[in-house]
Formats: structure tokens, sequence, C-alpha cells
């Protein structure tokens, strides 16, 4: 408890060195992992209504064309297998997407985001709290604290880095109807950190269906790839 009061007050004090705002922290500690967008492709002679229909499909970095299935691509409509190729060898080019030795590896880790869930117990648990450049899966019971977390979450993710937090802008989709923006609004409180920043951080979306939802994910694609 008292580390995390301490935490606090760190946060509320960075908030109050020269009125600094969610956004400007945002701005000046850009810590995510850099993305090459898809629009690179122009630069290696592919035309722009190829790019446009990667774009579509939801492929909006160099990173997701290199992971993509060659398969997958040429279910795009307008995508011979001949142009997949040619779309697949300039992203792993671009990419370097080959074998590295474990000490770049291991140089990259140093670098992950460790963001605190607000717990010191449960971030104890995860060595620190929610990991940077991962995916996290969280599952429970009806009413053991699921989406409490999240909006805990939702605010934690754009505090300092120094001080436990992401540095940075939440994207939140809602599949059950659950987000409350006055609950998001407490809890930048305990936190120090300004309300009215906080929600203008938060991109929010309802998803209606699993069909609706996946289009989310793909606009959700668009939306970070472009934030880079």
């Amino acid at each position: 408890m008292s580390a995390m009061m301490e935490r606090n007050q760190n946060v509320q004090q960075n908030a109050q060195q020269g009125q600094q705002t969610v956004q400007d922290v945002f701005v000046k500690e850009k810590i995510m992992p850099h993305c090459v967008r898809i629009d690179e492709l122009s630069n290696h002679g592919i035309n722009a209504n190829d790019i446009e229909k990667l774009k579509t499909a939801g492929v909006c970095t160099m990173e997701g064309l290199s992971g993509a299935s060659k398969k997958w691509l040429t279910q795009i409509k307008g995508l011979s297998e001949q142009k997949v190729e040619k779309l697949k060898a300039i992203s792993k080019k671009t990419c370097n997407d080959t074998f590295q030795s474990a000490t770049a590896l291991a140089t990259k880790r140093e670098n992950l985001v460790k963001i605190t869930t607000g717990s010191q117990p449960l971030d104890d648990m995860l060595m620190g709290g929610i990991e940077s450049g991962s995916m996290t899966e969280l599952y429970g019971e009806f009413r053991t604290g699921k989406t409490q977390l999240m909006h805990t979450l939702a605010v934690s993710g754009q505090i300092p880095v120094e001080n436990g937090g992401g540095g940075g802008k939440v994207m939140y989709i809602d599949t059950e109807g659950t987000f409350r923006p006055e609950r998001i609004v407490q809890i930048a409180e305990r936190f120090g950190v300004e309300g009215t920043s906080c929600l203008d951080n938060i991109a929010y979306a309802k998803a209606n269906n699993t069909e609706h939802q996946q289009e989310l994910l793909v606009a959700a694609g668009a939306v970070l790839a472009q934030d880079h």
C-alpha cells in the first residue's frame, strides 16, 4: 500500500511540473516498438491500389504483412500469387524477419514496459505488471473484478513509464457494454491524473456482435499504424 501511495504521489508531482498532461507524456515518451507503415511499399514499386487493398484487409504495417500467410493474402481480391510473393519478399527484407541472436532478443526485452494493475500483490505475481509487446488473457467468473481491472489499466496505461505506466494512449473495445467513463475519472483521481485528459486519451468502441468486433479490430490496426 505504501509503495502504491508513493507511486501515486510521483505521478501527481509529474503532472504538476509544467502542468504536464497525459498527452504530453504520450508525445515525449513514445516507447512502443517502431512499426513501419504499409505505405513503405510505394518505395518498392507497389502501386497505391494494391496498398489500399492491404489496408482494407487490415494489413497496415510491414510487420503485419511479414506475419501474414501467403494463403491468406491471396484471398484478398486483386492480389495474385505472383504479387503476393513479391509483397512477402519486400516485407521480409524491410523487417529483417529472420534469425537473431539470443543476445539481441535479450536487449529488446530490456526495453519492455510493465504496466501496473493498481494492485501491488497482483503486480508481484506478474513480475512487475502487464507486459508490453505481448497479449495477456484474463478470465474468471462473474463479478471477480475483470472489468474493474480493465478500467484501471485504461488509466495506468497512460501514466509515465517511470511510475509504472505505459506512457501512451488506450484503445478499449467493449463487448458487454460495461465501460463507464465516470469510473475512469475516479480511478484517474487515484493516480493523480486529470480525468478529462484521461478520457480524451481513450479510444472507445462498443462491439455489437462477433462480426462487428472483427471489423473493429481491423479498424484498430489502421489507427495504431497511423499513430506510429
